[in-house]
């Protein structure tokens, strides 16, 4: 869009974003130039009492006329605006011939610098040009050399005043820019923790009740069938243990999200001590973000759940590397009893690996599971 017929912003027009300190001083030159144009009025001892009463009221109209302006070129509105100036025009050839020269040359000198600030420059050079050659005509008589520089010098302050005004504007779009940014960026940061937390609370009931139904069940079959007491029994107990298992890892997940869990190392240490298994530590030991941290408890549990299913009495070996940008967790068994399932989807856990993958993707990191060496290896890798 040209710049000779775009308008100012509305930002640059309104007085939103403004310092009170300026706003101030605006209402302060308003009512300077008001008291000066009701001491001209006053100063004319020649005047009667009507005619003071009608300049006085002429003063407040000029007024009203101005404060419609800034209301019709804050909303753009060219024909109006152009109207308005054109009664103040006339508002000050009016004074002229009533022989107010002072309040003829504010008017139309007011009249020059408003064109040039709020209107497109296309109207506005020309409503100025009017309005300053008027006030240059009027004030020739003492110096018409002091009259040109006068009015050239209220036409570059009206253009100053202008480029000032579109730059505070452009400075306060960008202010409501930012805030909705940052507004929208803790929009997803609230979605990314909700789903985090939906993530780990269905991680850990689903597992849970999951498993509890199935004893339960299977329990309600072994009653209906007249089954012994201890085979009844040992389902009730086994339901016991996975809400006992389900309400530590919902504990553990809470402590998670609120970023106050055990370090990874104590915890990978109780589980190898429980399972008679082996740990192995590389690298500088550190502390490791609550979501790299819970990704590591996860596939170890998985994947030591695995083991206890798919190949009982297997030697275990867990290595848990610290890199200078990510951490690698390695799993591996030996000489189960049983044959390897190798299928990434059996769990007994409930989580399954693929679910421990996708964690581990989300959280820009990999996880690989397979057959080796007559057992089966996890290897997880999350930047930390």
């Amino acid at each position: 869009m040209s710049i000779w017929t775009t308008w100012p912003s509305i930002e640059a027009l309104s007085r939103e974003g403004r310092p009170k300190s300026r706003r101030r001083v605006g209402r302060g030159v308003r009512l300077v130039l008001m008291a000066v144009a009701v001491w001209a009025i006053a100063a004319k001892g020649d005047l009667n009492p009507w005619a003071s009463l009608g300049a006085c009221l002429g003063v407040l109209a000029a007024w009203a006329v101005l404060w419609a302006y800034f209301r019709v070129t804050l909303r753009h509105r060219l024909w109006p605006a152009l109207g308005l100036i054109a009664l103040l025009v006339a508002g000050g050839a009016i004074a002229d011939g009533a022989g107010a020269r002072l309040a003829a040359g504010l008017l139309w000198c007011g009249c020059g610098v408003l064109s040039l600030e709020r209107l497109p420059l296309a109207a506005g050079l020309p409503t100025a040009a009017v309005s300053l050659t008027l006030f240059g005509l009027l004030a020739s008589g003492a110096n018409w050399l002091v009259a040109t520089v006068t009015a050239l010098g209220l036409a570059l302050a009206g253009y100053t005043v202008r480029l000032d005004a579109e730059a505070r504007g452009n400075t306060q779009r960008l202010l409501v820019q930012e805030r909705a940014a940052r507004k929208a960026e803790a929009q997803t940061a609230a979605l990314a923790e909700r789903a985090r937390i939906a993530r780990e609370i269905h991680d850990v009931l689903a597992h849970s009740l999951s498993a509890q139904t199935v004893h339960l069940e299977a329990t309600r079959l072994l009653v209906e069938r007249g089954a012994e007491r201890e085979v009844v029994l040992e389902r009730v107990v086994a339901a016991r243990r996975m809400a006992r298992e389900g309400l530590a890892e919902t504990r553990q997940a809470l402590s998670a999200l609120r970023g106050d869990l055990a370090p990874v190392e104590d915890f990978l240490r109780e589980l190898v001590a429980s399972e008679g298994a082996r740990l192995e530590v590389e690298g500088d030991s550190r502390r490791l973000p609550a979501e790299a941290g819970l990704a590591v408890r996860r596939v170890a549990q998985e994947a030591m759940t695995n083991v206890r299913k798919h190949a009982p009495g297997a030697e275990v070996v867990l290595r848990l590397e610290y890199r200078p940008e990510e951490v690698e967790l390695e799993f591996r068994d030996f000489g189960g009893r049983s044959p390897v399932d190798n299928s990434l989807g059996a769990s007994g856990s409930g989580y399954g690996l693929r679910g421990m993958r996708e964690r581990a993707e989300l959280l820009g990191g990999a996880l690989d599971a397979g057959p080796a060496e007559e057992g089966f290896v996890v290897r997880l890798r999350v930047p930390a």
